[in-house]
């Protein structure tokens, strides 16, 4: 089951997706649907099902984002996180061999399309990291077994 968390900044990103699906796009391709209807028989008129398949996809994608976001908990930073791994937290971590990777904890919604850098808070290992602090190892599960990450920043802004 996906965690209901999103950051505020992955809130806005759903409703701005909302907002442009239901307000722009889905408006654009109803008038081509129109025009398309128009011209007549339409069980060989290909920009007629090709929109209405549009159509659909975005009726969808609008029905799953409107009770995606009320189901959502916008999670805020808050100062007593400071020097440990939480939500939201930015995390430069190492391993043994000198491999660095950084990343951000963010929502399962929120990792997806240009999402560079995020982790979902589901993952073994954000899982693996909570509530760790700078110098801290953690030992992720992975399928070939466990490995070691040594944790060598923590931040709540990008680091």
């Amino acid at each position: 089951m996906k965690t209901n968390l999103i950051t505020p900044e992955g809130m806005t990103k759903l409703k701005k997706e909302l907002n442009y699906l239901w307000r722009e796009y889905r408006p654009e391709i109803t008038k081509k649907v129109t025009w398309a209807a128009s011209l007549g028989d339409r069980s060989e008129n290909a920009d007629y099902k090709e929109n209405k398949r549009l159509l659909r996809q975005i009726d969808g994608r609008v029905r799953f984002l409107r009770k995606r976001i009320e189901t959502l908990k916008v999670v805020e930073y808050a100062p007593e996180q400071e020097g440990k791994v939480f939500f939201g937290a930015w995390v430069e971590i190492e391993n043994d061999d000198g491999k660095l990777l950084t990343f951000r904890i963010v929502g399962p919604d929120e990792i997806y399309g240009d999402a560079k850098g995020y982790i979902s808070i589901d993952s073994p290992m954000a899982r693996a990291l909570l509530k760790k602090e700078v110098d801290d190892d953690a030992v992720v599960p992975t399928p070939t077994g466990p490995q070691d990450w040594y944790i060598n920043k923590i931040s709540y802004t990008a680091l």
